[in-house]
């Protein structure tokens, strides 16, 4: 009894709590090299840490492999849950009973290329606009075209486009909503002024 309550009260705040990031632009997507915490509930021996390979593919016992490149926590979730029961050993489980959670998004991560003073490629766990990208790089150099910057980025067919970003026109206030949020894998390109593609 006191199991099925607390099951009950997790998957409530668990649907809270999944309302609340869907409601949120740019949901994050799990990547090649985030290191995840898999549990499922009453089974310590299945509770531990993985990293995700570079393809995308991960190992969890029972569950087999499973690609989770691009899923949401609770689509992954959902996804080892489906297969602990398929193996029939837990044919019974419920998806709230597994628990997916981020120890580390080291997966996600952008670059920043061109006329700025450190360019490299950057880690982090949280949502990254264009601007705090910039600022992680050092900032623009003297020779940058602030309004030939472009972000980079491919879709999950292994398309590229490139989105345009004018620096002259946030400082002076102008054009916000063009420091839009980054994606894991995004490039930011800061070509030398003139030099603009």
């Amino acid at each position: 009894m006191l199991r099925k309550l607390a099951l009950s009260l997790y998957a409530i705040l668990f649907a809270c709590a999944a309302g609340a990031a869907s409601a949120e632009d740019g949901t994050y997507r799990i990547n090649g090299g985030d290191q995840l915490h898999i549990a499922v509930y009453g089974e310590q021996n299945l509770n531990q840490d993985v990293v995700v390979q570079p393809d995308g593919w991960l190992s969890f016992p029972l569950a087999g492999n499973i690609n989770a490149l691009d899923l949401t926590l609770q689509e992954l979730q959902a996804k080892i849950a489906d297969n602990l029961r398929q193996s029939q050993f837990f044919p019974n489980l419920t998806d709230s009973e597994v628990t997916v959670s981020m120890r580390k998004a080291v997966g996600n991560s952008i670059s920043v290329i061109g006329q700025v003073k450190a360019p490299g490629t950057f880690a982090f766990d949280t949502r990254l606009d264009v601007l705090q990208a910039l600022s992680l790089a050092g900032g623009l150099t003297p020779f940058a075209g602030k309004d030939e910057i472009k972000i980079l980025r491919r879709d999950a067919a292994g398309k590229q486009s490139a989105i345009p970003f004018d620096y002259s026109q946030l400082e002076d206030g102008q054009n916000l909503e063009s420091n839009i949020l980054l994606k894991g894998g995004d490039v930011v390109v800061v070509p030398q002024a003139g030099f603009g593609f």
